[in-house]
Formats: C-alpha cells, sequence, structure tokens
C-alpha cells in the first residue's frame, strides 16, 4: 500500500537530522494520533475533542507518558529519547517547567524518529501503551 504522506529519507539521512527535527514531525505524528483516537473512542463535539486533546499533548503530560514507557523502551530507543532531551533547544515553555519540556520535546523526539524511519508496527506498539480516553 502506498503512503499517504512520503517519507523519503532514508535512515541513514534520519540519523544525521537534529533531534529537534525529529521532535518537529513527532509532535505532529502525536497530535494526530491522540486526535484520532479520541475521534474513535468517544462522540465528543469538536470544541471538547480540542480540550481533551490539548490535555494529552501538552508538555508536562508527555514527559510523564515517557517516564512511564521508558522501561519498555531498546537501548537504541532510549538512546534517542536522551538525545532528544538533551538537544540544545533555545524556546522557553510557558506552561511547563524546563525539565517538563525538555522530557515532552525528547518523547516527540523519539516518536518523530520512529516515524521517518519507518518504524510503523514499534510505534504503534508504543503509542498503544498510552491510554487515550476523555478526561476531565
Amino acid at each position: 500500500m502506498e503512503e499517504i504522506i512520503e517519507r523519503k529519507k532514508d535512515k541513514q539521512d534520519v540519523n544525521m537530522m537534529s533531534p529537534l527535527t525529529w521532535a518537529y514531525i513527532g509532535d505532529c505524528v502525536y497530535e494526530l494520533y491522540i486526535r484520532q483516537e479520541l475521534i474513535n473512542k468517544t462522540n465528543l463535539k469538536p470544541h471538547k475533542l480540542h480540550i481533551d486533546a490539548i490535555k494529552y499533548v501538552k508538555a508536562s503530560k508527555q514527559a510523564t507518558i515517557l517516564q512511564e514507557i521508558m522501561p519498555k523502551l531498546t537501548e537504541e530507543e532510549q538512546d534517542i529519547v536522551r538525545r532528544g532531551r538533551n538537544a540544545e533547544n533555545h524556546h522557553l515553555p510557558k506552561n511547563a517547567s524546563v525539565e517538563e519540556y525538555m522530557y515532552s520535546t525528547a518523547f516527540e523526539s523519539l516518536i518523530g524518529y520512529l516515524y521517518l524511519t519507518k518504524q510503523d508496527e514499534r510505534l504503534k506498539e508504543i503509542l498503544r501503551l498510552i491510554e487515550v480516553k476523555p478526561l476531565d
């Protein structure tokens, strides 16, 4: 089956990218996953879908998720997380601590790296570790 969105880079090319580039695309992939899961599992109206999605994609929640899944990651994936966490980012978070922001960037880097390297089955496994449901 042909991809809807073509990923043209090979693993060697992806490895040469900045972890912040991985996080850039990982942010999109993760948010799309959360939005789709909320649509699949609820009958919420768009505004409530948006409110619930924000609760999953905010830095503090991503940092918590990363801490929960770390023991289940391979050594290579943990290295990707370390690279993402240690990437020099000059952006100051508005609604999170610097540490939460670093860990959320690390989480997004992992998601982006797996996506860009076409490790779709592993990406699905990791995303399935996150219980997505309406939050109050």
